[in-house]
């Protein structure tokens, strides 16, 4: 069987350590998914923004400080998401790119909860009806650096959750990679400015229209949880019972609360539907936590076979 070369792009650290939402417990359970299908997938690379290595901190995204043995089976490089021309090498050849960064909440917002700023200025920045994104990602050289257009130069969701997908995917497409993906969010919160969300779907549709030659695939779930992150599964409990609540009210309470009514999801499940998503060649556009659990379900028995 031929080899499959898939890229992740992913984050680093610890939620909250900086700008970028800490993204690299799915990419680790994702690299590790993929290691366990089995030896049509090697070289593997990953990448990832904001380390000197390229490979996470495993004590931050597992139980331990020590390297797990899988590992060493998964290329990891340095690239900075913002600067193509650090990734666009691993592209080369690859089976499928996958998007997995983000920001769950901007400076302006993490500055008024670590006290460094006002209540109500930092609050009135981060819930700003529109912010600055890049340049048009779309029309730039190829390789060129996006550039964040805040006079500060803050990574806003425009910039994160949009305009690196957007930027990812052309380079992709440059490079005729068949298959790419974009993990996304079921919905926003209460508790989130809206643009967190509606940046998701600006990536999403974007991507579709304008790069119609990738295979896209827009994986939409909810919470992510993991052992390993016990500050996770509390809310995931809470999650789980809105979920409960809101299937009984029929649907009605996701409108009020968000994705904090879907279902939560543990982070190895999500791996295993985006590796089935990208293996059987046919999945396309948006993906939801019903579908995410089939393809899921499908992947877990194949590696029973």
């Amino acid at each position: 069987m031929a080899s499959k070369r898939i890229v992740v792009a992913g984050g680093s650290g610890f939620l909250g350590k900086s700008n970028q939402v800490d993204d690299s417990s799915f990419m680790t359970a994702y690299t590790n998914e993929l290691r366990i299908q089995g030896p049509e997938y090697v070289n593997m690379p990953a990448f990832k923004v904001g380390s000197r290595s390229g490979e996470p901190h495993w004590d931050a995204v597992t139980s331990s400080k020590e390297r797990p043995g899988w590992a060493s089976e998964v290329e990891w490089a340095r690239a900075d998401i913002l600067k193509p021309a650090t990734y666009k090498p691993f592209l080369k050849d690859a089976t499928a790119v996958v998007h997995t960064m983000g920001i769950l909440l901007e400076a302006d917002y993490k500055r008024v909860v670590q006290g460094k700023e006002s209540l109500f200025s930092g609050l009135q920045r981060a819930f700003s009806s529109s912010k600055r994104g890049t340049q048009d990602p779309l029309n730039r050289e190829t390789g060129e650096e996006l550039r964040p257009q805040e006079s500060d130069g803050q990574l806003t969701y425009e910039v994160m959750n949009r305009d690196t997908a957007i930027a990812l995917a052309q380079e992709s497409s440059f490079e005729h990679v068949p298959t790419f993906v974009y993990i996304s969010a079921a919905g926003g919160a209460p508790i989130l400015p809206g643009r967190y969300i509606s940046t998701k779907r600006e990536a999403e549709s974007i991507i579709s229209s304008s790069l119609p030659d990738l295979r896209s695939i827009f994986i939409r779930p909810g919470f992510l949880y993991d052992s390993s992150r016990k500050f996770t599964l509390p809310i995931a409990l809470g999650g789980m019972i809105g979920s409960e609540v809101d299937a009984l009210l029929g649907g009605r309470l996701k409108s009020f609360t968000g994705s904090m009514a879907e279902k939560p999801l543990k982070a190895d499940v999500v791996a295993q539907a985006v590796v089935e998503a990208i293996d059987d060649g046919a999945t396309r556009g948006v993906v939801g936590t019903k579908k995410i659990e089939s393809l899921a379900n499908k992947a877990w028995r194949k590696s029973m076979l």
